[in-house]
């Protein structure tokens, strides 16, 4: 894939793979809805608020997070079977953390 930086407050996310039901049962293709979890691949500079003063971003590069159904625009890779999808940090839901 080629080198993608986002801009703004936008975040460049590699979606994560699910294979199977909670029961345990692999599914179709066409059965799936497609995962709401990624790990942040790339983020923008942060946007600028009222007063012109850059917000900093809250996630950052290898941060797993949770994010809205239909966010987002995604971006086709040539190369690999990854899914990959740029969106806005508002449309982040949270920061996953493992226990």
């Amino acid at each position: 894939m080629k080198n993608i930086q986002p801009l703004g407050n936008r975040v460049l996310i590699k979606r994560v793979k699910a294979m199977t039901s909670k029961g345990g049962i692999l599914l179709p293709e066409t059965a799936k809805e497609k995962p709401r979890e990624g790990e942040v691949i790339a983020v923008g500079t942060g946007k600028r608020n009222e007063n012109g003063k850059l917000e900093p971003m809250h996630v950052k590069i290898g941060d797993m997070v949770l994010f809205s159904t239909y966010a987002g625009s995604e971006v086709k890779n040539e190369d690999a079977e990854d899914e990959f999808l740029i969106l806005s940090q508002d449309d982040i839901l949270g920061v996953l953390e493992t226990v």
